[in-house]
């Protein structure tokens, strides 16, 4: 499991999964994000600029991703 500490109160869906190492680019995010690849608390999210806070948990290609403060 990825943990991604915050510096603000959210960070962005397509910013998390860069700042994870999941994808390499803001392009790559788009389209994993587009294709339904990627769940935010079990469920697929389609939108990109999704604000995520701390204790959202995000899956994508059996990889997790915990936001905390």
């Amino acid at each position: 499991m990825e943990i991604i500490k915050l510096h603000d109160d959210y960070i962005k869906l397509g910013q998390a999964l860069k700042a994870a190492g999941l994808c390499e680019s803001g392009v790559d995010a788009k389209y994993a994000i587009g294709d339904g690849l990627v769940q935010v608390n079990g469920e697929v999210e389609y939108q990109r600029g999704k604000k995520l806070h701390a204790g959202d948990l995000v899956n994508y290609r059996g990889e997790t991703i915990r936001i905390e403060k």
